[in-house]
């Protein structure tokens, strides 16, 4: 894709609801035991052969695969901010009412599609579903200013769902009862986005299994040396409450957190969080990552 194509233009004759070929990765001997280690090993290597079921897997032309459409989209209207933070353009999303239909039917090509491997394939497919069902859940309640408006506690993963792999399931289950205890990777909290400032970004491009663990490794640098990720203050450090709410894949500890942050931590910010290595706050922005927002700030 190059600049000169037109906005939107590869989104058109992308409405197959065609599933994946999945791709069969190398087995692994094991999966490790450090999160930390996890943190830097290729998801190919941790991955378990798939076994597709028969009449589920398709062969598609090269020049459709299936996350394309995804992409197109993302690239339209996912905006990078000069500060970090990579924003949507909901309202502009929502008033296009024919990739509004692309994304519908991008999602329901993931219904009998196989995602019951451990491959990069389907991890890449199942990251790509969860970051789909939220931006529609989002185009669905807008304008709102976070995804979760009308929680008292918590939010709405556990209630939006989506047919996929067979069966249905929801955000919660995609994130919890899939992605996380089925690849053991701490990466995978930099893979799908919550639709918040404070959230890893929402790339401007699909996963693919070819490109996983690089733009994984470059996802975890991104939010790591952003103050969304660590900030160091003279008490210590101030980090995401991803690392409190989910240390225990980080590695368990506040040390095994601040290991992980120095493994992606360019140099100056290395040596800084060495020098006061002390969790001392965490810290989460639930506004909703929208270029309407940063337009007024």
């Amino acid at each position: 894709m190059t600049g000169e194509v037109r906005p939107g233009a590869l989104c058109e004759g992308l409405n197959s609801p065609d599933p994946e070929p999945i791709r069969l990765m190398p087995a692994a001997a094991c999966r490790l035991a450090l999160p930390v280690a996890l943190a830097l090993t290729p998801l190919s290597a941790l991955a378990q052969p798939a076994v597709p079921v028969s009449g589920m897997v398709q062969q598609l032309p090269a020049e459709k695969p299936v996350h394309a459409a995804w992409t197109c989209l993302l690239k339209k209207y996912v905006k990078p901010g000069p500060d970090g933070v990579n924003r949507v353009d909901y309202a502009a999303f929502q008033a296009n009412a024919k990739d509004r239909a692309t994304l519908d039917t991008y999602i329901e090509s993931f219904a009998d599609m196989d995602l019951s491997g451990t491959d990069a394939a389907t991890f890449a497919a199942w990251a790509n579903l969860y970051n789909a069902v939220t931006v529609r859940y989002i185009l669905e309640q807008y304008p709102t200013g976070s995804i979760r408006d009308g929680y008292l506690f918590g939010g709405p993963w556990k209630k939006i769902k989506v047919a996929a792999g067979g069966e249905t399931v929801s955000l919660d289950e995609i994130e919890h009862g899939i992605l996380r205890p089925r690849f053991g990777n701490p990466l995978v909290h930099y893979a799908i986005n919550c639709a918040a400032v404070s959230c890893p970004n929402l790339q401007p491009e699909a996963w693919q299994a070819d490109t996983l663990d690089e733009k994984l490794a470059a996802a975890a640098r991104a939010y790591v040396n952003d103050p969304r990720g660590v900030t160091v203050t003279s008490r210590g450090l101030t980090v995401s409450s991803i690392y409190d709410w989910f240390e225990s894949d980080f590695g368990g500890s506040k040390q095994a957190v601040i290991e992980h942050l120095l493994a992606y931590a360019e140099p100056v910010l290395a040596e800084d969080i060495r020098s006061n290595p002390r969790i001392r706050a965490y810290d989460y922005d639930w506004s909703l990552n929208d270029t309407k927002k940063a337009e007024t700030e």
